[in-house]
């Protein structure tokens, strides 16, 4: 099977404690390039993360969002920063001193004071938010890899059809090739007989310029390439796996034989034979750039 560079999946996991959500998405890009958006407190997982979706992805520019809802009542605690309290008092009772004033400082005023009294979290259990937290990236990612697989089930399907129809224009190039010839015997013998009148005509000399022109227009090689190239394409459709790379190149190879064949033609018909094909090549190239 083959996988579209194309996906998106999400997973919730939840208990009584706490709920993580997964999304993820991806576009095409040449390598993989992940992206992760999550609370800055859980930044120690990043590298656990980045390695399970190894498993799951080989290319792709991959967004990733996790939130993070806790639902526990008891995980925040009130600390008393005793050190600043003093420095306030000591500033403070300075302060009346200097200026003759009342001291009429309560411990309700105090505390309001910046950072005499904050929230802090209780320490978290680490291995425990993991294990929800693996399992939420597992889920989207396994949704997201059905998604791709779907996706590159529809695109092989597609570049198979593609491919044969490009056999189809190939096998008429090739036939089309004794057609030219003949004509252009034809047009040569006739031009012959229009200059000469009823003179003999030399056949040999007809001979070697129809095979001096054969020569010129022979495209032989390039569609034996080309049908190879394409053949190496489907089979390699049908082997599937991480195979974009490999068909972007195969691709560029069949755009270069369509190529030559172009710049050898002599017959509007196989020249617009050529001309469709290397249309069908960009079309199939820019379908491969979706394939992981």
């Amino acid at each position: 099977m083959i996988k579209s560079m194309t996906g998106f999946g999400r997973c919730e996991v939840s208990d009584a404690s706490r709920k993580f959500t997964v999304e993820m998405k991806a576009v095409n890009h040449r390598y993989l390039d992940v992206n992760l958006k999550m609370p800055k407190k859980f930044s120690f997982f990043e590298s656990s993360i980045r390695n399970t979706l190894k498993s799951y992805i080989q290319r792709g520019k991959v967004d990733i969002f996790i939130t993070y809802e806790d639902f526990t009542e008891n995980n925040l605690s009130v600390k008393y920063n005793q050190d600043v309290a003093e420095e306030y008092m000591k500033y403070l009772d300075q302060m009346a001193e200097t200026f003759s004033l009342e001291k009429d400082i309560r411990v309700s005023t105090l505390s309001r004071y910046p950072e005499v009294l904050s929230m802090e979290e209780q320490d978290i259990n680490e291995e425990e938010i993991w294990k929800s937290l693996e399992q939420a990236v597992k889920g989207a990612a396994e949704a997201f890899v059905e998604t791709r697989i779907k996706e590159g089930e529809n695109l092989k399907n597609d570049l198979i059809s593609k491919l044969d129809g490009m056999l189809e224009q190939v096998d008429y190039i090739s036939k089309r090739a004794p057609e030219i010839l003949n004509a252009y015997r034809t047009k040569l013998e006739d031009k012959v007989h229009e200059l000469l009148g009823d003179a003999q005509i030399d056949e040999n000399r007809i001979l070697t310029e129809v095979t001096l022109f054969a020569d010129k227009i022979c495209v032989d090689e390039e569609i034996v390439r080309l049908r190879s190239h394409i053949e190496h394409t489907k089979s390699t459709l049908q082997e599937g796996g991480s195979i974009g790379r490999k068909l972007d190149f195969i691709a560029q190879e069949m755009n270069r034989e369509a190529n030559t064949i172009l710049s050898k033609s002599n017959d509007l018909d196989t020249s617009n034979k050529a001309i469709d094909l290397k249309t069908e090549i960009e079309k199939v190239r820019e379908q491969i750039q979706n394939i992981e």
